[in-house]
């Protein structure tokens, strides 16, 4: 049992962290299961989970002590974990454990999914409607994505996206250098850690990581969606 009235104290930076945390968590599986038997399981909690976190968020930046907002945040972070108990985490959580030094996980996080969305783009197209449709109801877009198609759709979503956090680039991070951007290649090309890569809805491996995972960094580091590769 746990009273979410124990987070009301918690700073706004400290908040963001554990919302961004908590929709990563739910995103990244409801991309990753795309072709899992599950599916549907998945779809209902993810969706779930990133719809509260968003609207928790909204009412605690507006006032930290709103009791049902820590209450939507707390739902959404349980939602976010029981996510990962039925799915698994890929792209951004792999880059994550590279950031350590100069982000919290879950800035890293959030900071990198909407770049990794435009590369997933061609392949997640009703996760991306789904979530846009979530992003346009909490006020993070200002249109609905009903027209958009491929590559044009994960970037919409993408902005919407960005618009919920900040730092919204790696190049805004204090501390980061093109080291953090090997580190994160490196990593992604470490045998044991090649569950991530095939996690993904648009699978890599070792030979394909600087191709396509150096672009979407590259990307991340100046704020430019158009430099990211896509697999058609």
């Amino acid at each position: 049992m746990f009273d979410y009235g124990c987070t009301l104290e918690m700073g706004r930076n400290f908040t963001l962290d554990g919302g961004m945390d908590g929709i990563s968590h739910s995103l990244e599986v409801l991309y990753g299961a795309v072709k899992a038997p599950n599916y549907d399981q998945v779809k209902e909690i993810a969706l779930a989970g990133i719809e509260l976190c968003l609207a928790g968020l909204v009412r605690t930046s507006r006032d930290s002590g709103d009791r049902e907002g820590r209450e939507l945040l707390g739902m959404d972070t349980d939602l976010g974990s029981y996510a990962i108990m039925v799915g698994g985490t890929n792209g951004w959580h792999l880059t994550s454990f590279s950031l350590v030094d100069v982000l919290s996980h879950g800035r890293a996080c959030m900071l990198t999914n909407p770049y990794y969305t435009v590369f997933f783009a061609p392949a997640i197209k009703d996760p991306l409607r789904w979530v846009g449709d979530i992003l346009y109801r909490q006020g993070f877009m200002k249109e609905r994505v009903d027209s958009l198609r491929g590559r044009e759709l994960g970037m919409a979503v993408a902005r919407g996206l960005v618009a919920v956090g900040f730092p919204t680039t790696l190049g805004q991070v204090p501390g980061i250098t093109r080291e953090h951007i090997d580190r994160a290649l490196t990593a992604a090309k470490d045998p044991q850690l090649e569950s991530k890569l095939k996690n993904m809805p648009v699978p890599l491996d070792a030979s394909t990581v600087d191709q396509f995972m150096g672009p979407i960094l590259e990307a991340a580091v100046k704020g430019k969606f158009e430099g990211i590769r896509t697999m058609d």
